[in-house]
């Protein structure tokens, strides 16, 4: 094709990325982000899918039939567990404004800079290749476009200069991209809208492209799938393909699937789109089937691609790596061999893109500013604005990732396919699974642990992987592969300790991983957590029952630091606006003003470390605000867990003393009964003093009322009818009241008469509805009825249920508010028989101590309880024995400000209460 058309169009099509990048970021900054949606966040997801499955699982599935697809099958097993794994990151991350993977690490483990540093490192070295793989596709794809059929001259494209090599260029114009779009924030731990939303929509190119070329190949070139695959089960070369292999190949399935598994989460742009850059920790839940499903479509059409490569292009001469696109160019059909093209483009551009931003952050926060805070005579703390430094830093690091990618690809040039190119960075970053899995569930995980597990697969990756690819590019003699290094076998690099027969991915995949899981946990187990590690691994394992709190977890500050000094600390690294606009909301919120306090208590030094996390990482900003406030944090939960210890220590003496022990344990339970004696004493007394504090009140009221109508008899009738209303309603309390005494006494003493016989229970309902009706209409109250459409029948006493159920109505409207107050009374049949009911209000509940009151006094003997502070208390004791004489057991359910449930439930016809003798109660 013409090299002029090629370039033009690669150029538009970058130049559209720009224009959808620039326009994100403009309506993020009118308030209108585009990308706080589930399907925007799944497609950011599949930046997954770079240039290695456009065109190197074609290449794979051309030598290995389906061995390619493991790689996408442990990231559609991990899809599974997004709502455990990945919604827990992204809750972690969001409280402690987590900025990269080297950061969250960092975080968990004490805020470690040597950790973060660790992990910053391996993620530099070990993601160069997979840098380097996509310029290398786009370099190649390039060249195949403008020079097929000459194969030949695609095979040269890495022996021209530099300045004459198109991937450099396209290496600048992705860097510029990334800069301008990636490093537009001081914050990192901010949303990316523009890049997220250029990247969504290049993984809609790429799939588009790729299922149109499917299409076209398998329907157009051939007459379907069932054309397509009959003609390759008879070739020589395919007709291996269609099987699985020897048993060896079982052990690489599984192994690349658990490989795939664990990277879809820490690579640092999978860490980048799916954890800094999530909106909402819901998109979660759409994109755990979303992402599985573009998975699928992507791959749909591998195979029919790789099969039509080799039974059109099968001379030997082709890449299978590039036969999506030479497929196209060998028919003559140029459009889609450039929509192809543009495929492959954006599967390249848009992992470029973000893992370079990651690498950046990781490199600024974790490596680069930590060094330069050590640095005395640079004079750093002596500079008033750090923000400028910060950009420049994060903008020269993603220029020198790409041109590291970029010399890498110059130096191998093609010895390695892009499939080996992408493996061996995966097992890189596969290394840091153990302390972020691990780290979020084990609370016992220790830094050091941590440490020796990163150092020890690292190094073994790179023994086992690395190192050897430098024989290929011929820095090291062939002997280091085939005999070890000093003629040592047992050292050889492919077979390490004498384990051979393995593939070469697997084979380093199983020493790495064993020796790093194995010293993270036995290190952990052999080393003893500080201060700040119990307090991170508190947070980070309990995050979801701790980040209802601000700042995460309730802390103390022991120490001093002035408001001055932090306000001058923070507004060095995320400058002076930003820091005010943070003070001032910090102060209104408290109602506080900050100009007249001197010295800043523990939630604003934790406000600034929280804000300077973002900016500097989260090891780099402990260490600087440890610089200003002097002390130390104590977490609640740390002291909880020294008193645990102190608690173990105290049981552990006592086992020593059994026979003192013993004893004591005697002398408890003779004082705790001595206590319930007491107790009941108490509660009787309660009872009576209950009863006659509300017998006396409405007497006291009547006699007060009377005396005012007996002394004034000139009093306006307008006011004399109202103290009548008074006198009266009062005299209808202290009735209900006596009777109320005089229903408990019976019930108490078992004087009551019971009528039971089978009865209607909807209709019940609907008359003890009736009965309250007023009192709802009086109150502006909506009673509304959830009843069965059908007759439930029930053995009961009709008179003494509609007793209940009328009491707890109107317990429910007199705290429910007016005119917005609701009531529902609702009857359930149980699966196993019986019947629950329910009346619900939306008043504002009860408090926990309340609550906690009221489940001890229906366990306590005479219920003697008050239902609410104005209630009389008699009422709920009366249901309690009723419901219990029926059979059934009566409980409430309830949170402040939520409402209260009051509910009982009946046992089925030939319970209890079928079974009584008791005389029926006349028609």
């Amino acid at each position: 094709m013409n090299i002029g058309l090629v370039i033009g169009v690669s150029l538009g099509y970058l130049l559209i990325l720009f224009g959808i990048a620039y326009w994100g970021d403009k309506r993020s900054d009118q308030g209108r982000s585009i990308i706080n949606s589930p399907y925007v966040y799944a497609l950011s997801i599949a930046v997954y899918c770079t240039s290695w499955t456009f065109y190197g699982s074609v290449g794979l599935a051309a030598e290995g039939g389906i061995h390619y697809l493991p790689i996408y099958l442990g990231p559609t097993l991990m899809a599974a567990l997004f709502w455990i794994v990945l919604r827990k990151m992204v809750r972690i991350s969001k409280v402690n404004r987590i900025t990269s993977i080297a950061d969250f690490v960092a975080s968990r483990y004490g805020k470690s800079q040597l950790l973060g540093g660790l992990v910053t490192i391996i993620a530099l070295v070990g993601l160069v290749p997979y840098i380097a793989l996509q310029l290398r596709a786009v370099s190649d794809t390039f060249h195949v476009m403008v020079s097929y059929p000459d194969v030949a001259a695609s095979q040269l494209a890495h022996t021209v200069p530099f300045y004459a090599d198109n991937a450099f260029y396209v290496a600048l114009i992705l860097a510029a991209f990334a800069i301008l779009f990636g490093t537009r924030h001081i914050d990192a731990s901010e949303h990316h809208s523009g890049m997220v939303a250029a990247i969504a929509f290049e993984s809609v190119v790429k799939l588009v492209a790729f299922l149109l070329a499917g299409l076209v190949i398998t329907f157009v070139i051939f007459g379907g799938v069932g054309d397509l695959f009959s003609q390759a089960a008879a070739h020589p070369q395919l007709v291996e393909l269609f099987h699985v292999g020897e048993l060896s190949d079982y052990g690489n399935w599984i192994a690349f699937t658990l490989l795939a598994m664990v990277v879809v989460l820490v690579l640092p742009r999978q860490f980048q789109v799916a954890v800094v850059e999530n909106v909402d920790e819901s998109h979660v839940r759409k994109a755990a089937w979303l992402f599985p499903l573009y998975l699928f479509l992507i791959n749909l059409f591998v195979l029919p691609i790789a099969f039509a490569g080799v039974l059109v292009l099968g001379d030997g001469e082709m890449n299978p790596d590039n036969f999506v696109l030479a497929l196209p160019l060998s028919q003559d059909m140029q459009l889609l061999a450039l929509i192809v093209f543009l495929g492959g483009l954006s599967a390249a551009t848009a992992m470029i893109i973000v893992e370079t931003v990651a690498l950046a952050t990781m490199l600024c926060n974790d490596l680069v500013m930590p060094a330069l805070l050590r640095i005395r005579w640079l004079g750093l703390e002596r500079r008033r604005d750090l923000t400028r430094l910060l950009l420049y830093i994060r903008r020269g690091a993603i220029l020198i990732g790409i041109l590291l990618g970029y010399t890498y690809v110059r130096v191998t040039s093609d010895m390695v396919g892009l499939v080996s190119m992408g493996l061996v960075s995966f097992c890189a970053v596969a290394q840091f699974a153990p302390a972020l899995i691990g780290g979020i569930f084990w609370k016992g995980a220790t830094r050091k642990g941590a440490l020796a597990g990163l150092m020890a697969g690292f190094v073994i990756w790179l023994y086992t992987l690395l190192l050897p690819s430098f024989v290929q590019a011929g820095w090291l003699p062939a002997t280091f592969i085939t005999q070890g290094p000093w003629g040592i076998e047992l050292l050889k690099p492919y077979a390490l300790f004498g384990l051979s027969g393995l593939h070469q991915i697997t084979h380093s995949l199983v020493w790495s991983m064993l020796v790093n899981l194995g010293a993270y946990v036995t290190v952990s187990l052999l080393t003893q957590q500080n201060t700040m590690e119990r307090i991170q691994a508190n947070l980070f394992v309990d995050v979801f029952r701790l980040s209802a709190e601000r700042y995460g977890i309730s802390r103390f500050w022991r120490g001093t630091a002035t408001v001055d000094d932090l306000f001058d600390l923070l507004k060095r690294f995320v400058g002076e606006e930003r820091a005010r606009r943070a003070f001032e909301h910090y102060a209104r919120g408290r109602g506080l003003d900050l100009a007249r306090m001197r010295e800043a208590d523990s939630d604003l030094i934790q406000l600034c470390e929280h804000m300077l996390a973002g900016s500097i990482g989260a090891a780099s900003a402990r260490v600087m605000v440890s610089n200003v406030a002097k002390g130390d944090v104590v977490s609640l939960e740390e002291v909880m867990e020294i008193l645990d210890e102190a608690s173990q220590v105290i049981a552990y003496s006592q086992q020593l003393e059994a026979k003192s022990r013993e004893l004591e344990t005697a002398t408890r339970e003779l004082r705790a009964a001595n206590e319930q004696l007491k107790q009941l004493d108490r509660m009787k007394d309660d009872f009576i003093s209950t009863v006659t504090h509300e017998l006396r009140t409405p007497l006291t009221s009547i006699r007060s009322f009377t005396e005012i109508l007996y002394d004034n008899r000139d009093l306006d009738p307008d006011k004399r009818q109202e103290f009548l209303g008074i006198i009266i309603s009062e005299s209808e309390r202290l009735t209900r009241l006596i009777n109320q005494v005089l229903d408990l006494a019976k019930l108490e003493s078992g004087a009551m008469r019971w009528y039971i016989r089978r009865y209607d229970l909807v209709e019940i309902l609907s008359d003890a509805a009736t009965a309250s009706s007023q009192l709802f209409k009086t109150k502006a109250v909506d009673l509304q009825l959830d009843l069965p459409d059908h007759p439930v029948p029930m053995d009961t006493d009709r008179d003494r249920l509609m007793q209940v159920i009328i009491n707890l109505l109107s317990n429910a409207v007199k705290f429910t508010p007016s005119h917005t107050g609701r009531v529902t009374l609702r009857l359930t049949p149980l699966e196993e028989g019986g019947v629950k009911v329910e009346v619900e209000d939306n008043g504002p509940g009860i408090p926990t101590e309340d609550l906690a009151t009221l489940f001890e006094k229906f366990r306590q003997v005479g219920d003697a309880l008050t239902e609410k502070p104005e209630g009389t208390g008699l009422g709920l004791a009366i249901c309690k024995n009723i419901i219990q004489h029926l059979g059934g057991r009566i409980w409430v359910d309830s949170q402040p400000g939520a409402g209260a449930t009051f509910a009982f439930n009946l046992p089925p016809l030939d319970g209890p209460a079928a079974q009584e003798t008791k005389p029926a109660k006349p028609e």
